[in-house]
Parts: structure tokens; C-alpha cells; sequence
């Protein structure tokens, strides 16, 4: 099947709107995130011992801003993008996700992976996350060295401070 230049452009956009959302988080650019989404995307998030559920850009942003805070270190790859047009302002995309979460404040390390479902709806001409969603492929959680230096900590300038926080207890469910 030849692809039209449209076409190109589109999975192209789509390419780098999931890119910046994975930059994003990791650097706790709320700004940037917050023109990642539309304003009713839904979110459901299946992992090892979590499942985070929740509509709403706000909501979405919130979650974010809380998870990746002043006390995480995180690193979020993406791979192997399968995109596919839907429409002509909408598509679907599957990604791998490749991440290492580590909270300096509960002493983890989080490595896994996870196979990310998206919906994409562009709006004014510029291409939205409209659902996200993954479930786990695997999930290790081991106590972080006591001996571990931390020699970079982007988060810690970028992320909220402890004082800044909310509660997103209501947005996590917590299993076994």
C-alpha cells in the first residue's frame, strides 16, 4: 500500500506527539504535557500492583505532577510504534514501553515494560492524545542500594516539592 504525503506527515506528527509525552513526564514539563491531550482523554493504566483509571486533561496533568515529583527519577522509552489511521483527524497507535522509576523517598527501583494502546484525535490541526492506556509485560520492584549515588536529578529542580503535592489516592487503586 503506498501512503499518501498526508499520510506520512500524519504518523510522523503522531511519532512525536507520544515522544514528547514520554520527554515530558520524565522532565515534569506540565506546559508541554497539558497540549499533549484533549480535554476528555481517558486513561487506564494496568500495572503489577496498580491500576490507574481517570478522565480529564486535569485529572491527567494532576496524576503526572504528583507521580513524577521532586522525590522520583524516571526514564520512560518508547518503541516500535504501530500507527494506524482511523480517519482523517483520528487514529490508533500500540507503542512498547521500556521504563525505570525510582523513588529516592520509598528506596525502589521500578525497570519494566508495558504495551501502550493510544487513541490520537487531531484538534485545530494539531494531534491530541484522546485514550492511553498499557498493560504490564513484566515489573521489577527491588530496594534501591544503599550505596547508590545520585549524580543527576532533573526531577528534583523540575518535579513538585513535597509541600506542593496532592492527594491522588481517588486515581489509584492498589493491588496485592
Amino acid at each position: 500500500m503506498a501512503y499518501t504525503l498526508q499520510q506520512l506527515s500524519d504518523f510522523e506528527d503522531i511519532r512525536t506527539l507520544k515522544h514528547r509525552y514520554f520527554r515530558g513526564i520524565d522532565t515534569a514539563d506540565m506546559v508541554l504535557l497539558r497540549g499533549l491531550f484533549t480535554a476528555d482523554v481517558a486513561v487506564d493504566y494496568r500495572g503489577g500492583n496498580y491500576r490507574v483509571a481517570l478522565t480529564g486533561r486535569d485529572n491527567m496533568l494532576e496524576f503526572l505532577a504528583n507521580s513524577f515529583h521532586s522525590g522520583a527519577m524516571a526514564m520512560h522509552h518508547g518503541h516500535m510504534p504501530e500507527i494506524t489511521l482511523t480517519g482523517p483527524d483520528s487514529a490508533e497507535g500500540i507503542w512498547y514501553l521500556e521504563d525505570i522509576f525510582v523513588s529516592l523517598e520509598a528506596k525502589t527501583h521500578t525497570a519494566g515494560s508495558a504495551i501502550y494502546r493510544d487513541a490520537y484525535r487531531r484538534e485545530d490541526g494539531q494531534w491530541k492524545i484522546a485514550r492511553t492506556e498499557y498493560d504490564r509485560v513484566m515489573e521489577l520492584i527491588t530496594p534501591l542500594s544503599a550505596d547508590a549515588k545520585v549524580s543527576a536529578h532533573h526531577l528534583a529542580k523540575t518535579g513538585r516539592k513535597p509541600q506542593e503535592r496532592t492527594d491522588i489516592s481517588h486515581l489509584i487503586q492498589w493491588t496485592a
